[in-house]
């Protein structure tokens, strides 16, 4: 069906919206208002007005680093978007996010992101939220001919794939991946037909024929909301600007080349169709042009006087408003469960009670968990709950980020933490930063949980503790629980905080098991607790080790040596003051932790130690960790590089010595 007059008005006011702003963007990065990267959309308008103009206002998009079409195509307001670029508070992300990371969530702009590939997962995230929910919203995936090289394509396809998500990829074609042609990088020049590769529908357009985008992604759309699953849409375009502005553009291409694709105006071939039409007038477009470059300028002198940020803010917005406060736990009672029971019984009790939470991993389903962390809870809530994963860590992380942002409680199960590296830049660039670069519209429900540790001759892809590593990453809270009691209310914090949360289990404590009581209980994040009292020697351990410092302990105890054991519980937050507290009591300090040294937990407690309480020590910090070497399989070998019993104990003797 041919659309209107109106709709085709529509299309081009959106197009001129781009191009001018975008001009107007071009000159002001020449000026220097903008104050980092610039890049523009000119040439490629026709694409995000002719998908953009079929979505509703919960309809999601989730963009790349060349955004700004896609955010005014959905509707984001010229100034919101030019006063970004320049840095101001009143910009879509509050000065936050510049040219590459554009948020307004509250309109469906999901985001863009200066990393390639995200926008395909974080729309699979979307999808599956609105598949969850059973709403008959779709998501809506831009991303440049650079990301079908990148693994984010193949593993976002054959996911929105196999569960049928109602999700639009679009590749907008431009012909080169920064300064790198798609015919050089990609063998198959065929965006478009891989589609049928991953059993989805897939198609070739013209990127600048806005009719024919139009037509083709309005099916796709009809499609998608009708329950029928994800498309794949090649858009071919060009850019006809720089990949960034002030970049060199002819080391590349030539000027010949970008000038025959500039006759090629997708504007001016929209606007010439319908007045060979009969449907307008060239004096009819020309006043839409004015109009909107009229408005685009009032935009500029807007942004232009509004304020810069306030230093004050710059750390706002890195986590939700929940605060740690002293837990009403009950005691622990007189039933025992083992650690991962406790953890399994908090998951089951939020599934219950929050619809929204779903659970994704390899063997969870029916299966029931390695580890049998959901075992159970398939046959009460369903696949789609209990949704079992190919091989694609940072397919179905990035999946959760989308989700998330979306509406829902993703549990990603990742089985071991060496599996979920794989998925790092999806958890350090997209999750932990959502909701600082969205100036705290977006909410970040995500908890990411598998094992950690040495002991079980795993060897090194299924040993790592690398809480460390995340522990330096800004907006995402780091849980290592010791013991099940912590493990259960831990978890239903978890369950419940709208901040992302790494939660980590060593695999030697999960058939341990203690005292849990049998209802529903939380223990906040970032106060630790106190395992043991003394008197003479602080013990700051984690996990494992506390059951290790605990051991000990009653061992020295029968010499009438007193020795406190502080049990953080979180690596991010930490509760210094507890430890400060215990090292003003006893004057010693043995820090126990079985990650590296080099940059680890044990090294950040040793510093603010030395900063905040060296006048209460009476002899030097002494730290346990282990050695800095993959783990290897052996026994032998194994337990020759983590700190245990015995080494913790001629530690605590020497530091007593001192």
């Amino acid at each position: 069906m041919e659309p209107t007059k109106e709709r085709l008005l529509e299309i081009y006011r959106r197009m001129q919206s781009i191009r001018q702003t975008e001009l107007v963007l071009a000159k002001a990065h020449q000026q220097g208002l903008v104050h980092g990267a610039c890049h523009t959309y000119i040439g490629q308008e026709a694409i995000a007005a002719g998908v953009c103009v079929h979505l509703q206002d919960k309809d999601v998009v989730f963009s790349t680093h060349r955004g700004h079409g896609h955010a005014i195509a959905k509707g984001m307001k010229p100034e919101q978007l030019i006063a970004e670029l320049f840095g101001r508070k009143t910009g879509c992300s509050k000065g936050r996010g510049g040219s590459m990371h554009l948020f307004q969530p509250e309109i469906g702009m999901m985001g863009t992101s200066g990393i390639v590939g995200p926008s395909i997962l974080q729309a699979c995230g979307g999808g599956y939220s609105f598949k969850l929910l059973k709403k008959e919203n779709i998501a809506v995936a831009f991303f440049g001919d650079g990301a079908v090289n990148n693994g984010a394509f193949h593993e976002g396809l054959n996911m929105a794939s196999i569960w049928k998500l109602p999700v639009i990829f679009v590749c907008e074609n431009n012909q080169f991946a920064t300064e790198v042609a798609f015919e050089y990088s990609s063998s198959n020049p065929h965006v478009g037909r891989r589609a049928e590769l991953y059993g989805i529908a897939g198609f070739e357009v013209d990127g600048n024929n806005a009719k024919d985008v139009h037509r083709v992604a309005g099916e796709a759309i009809h499609r998608a909301r009708k329950g029928d699953g994800a498309t794949l849409i090649e858009c071919k375009t060009y850019r006809t600007r720089a990949h960034a502005e002030g970049m060199d553009d002819f080391t590349y291409r030539t000027q010949e080349e970008v000038q025959r694709w500039k006759e090629l105006c997708p504007i001016k071939q929209l606007g010439q169709a319908m007045i060979d039409d009969g449907l307008t007038t060239e004096k009819e477009l020309k006043v839409i042009e004015n109009e909107i470059a009229q408005s685009v300028s009032l935009a500029q002198a807007s942004a232009f006087k509004s304020d810069y940020p306030s230093s004050e803010t710059a750390t706002d917005y890195l986590f939700s408003n929940q605060t740690s406060e002293a837990p009403n736990t009950p005691k622990s009672g007189t039933r025992e469960s083992t650690f991962v029971g406790g953890t399994r019984e908090a998951l089951a009790f939020e599934m219950k009670r929050n619809p929204s939470i779903f659970v994704m991993g390899e063997g969870i389903g029916q299966r029931g968990g390695n580890f049998t962390t959901t075992l159970g809870l398939f046959e009460e809530h369903g696949a789609t709950r209990l949704c079992d994963t190919p091989i694609c860590e940072r397919g179905f992380v990035g999946l959760g980020c989308g989700a998330a942002m979306t509406g829902t409680r993703p549990v990603i199960d990742f089985m071991f933490i060496d599996f979920i590296n794989d998925s790092f830049g999806e958890i350090i660039n997209q999750i932990a930063k959502m909701q600082y670069m969205s100036s705290g519209r977006l909410k970040m429900p995500v908890l990411l949980r598998g094992c950690i540790g040495i002991g079980h001759s795993a060897a090194t892809h299924h040993s790592g503790n690398y809480y460390s590593i995340y522990s330096h990453i800004p907006g995402i809270h780091v849980v290592v629980p010791s013991n099940p009691y912590d493990a259960k209310g831990l978890f239903h914090y978890a369950l419940r905080c709208n901040d992302p949360v790494l939660f980590l289990e060593h695999r030697e404590l999960m058939a341990t098991k203690g005292m849990v009581p049998e209802e529903d209980y939380e223990i906040p994040f970032g106060l630790a607790r106190v395992a043991r009292e003394g008197s003479d020697i602080t013990i700051v351990a984690l996990s494992l080790m506390v059951q290790h410092a605990l051991s000990v302990a009653e061992k020295l105890e029968e010499e009438n040596i007193s020795i406190e054991i502080i049990d953080p519980r979180t690596v991010t937050p930490l509760d210094m003051k507890t430890i400060l507290r215990s090292v003003t009591k006893t004057g010693r300090l043995l820090i126990v932790d079985e990650a590296f040294a080099p940059c680890s937990l044990a090294s950040e407690i040793a510093a603010r130690v030395a900063d905040e309480g060296f006048d209460q020590l009476d002899a030097p910090i002494k730290r346990l960790n282990s050695l800095h070497t993959p783990i290897p399989y052996s026994p032998t070998l194994e337990q020759s590089i983590a700190p245990n019993t015995n080494t913790i104990e001629s530690a605590i003797r020497e530091l007593l010595d001192e």
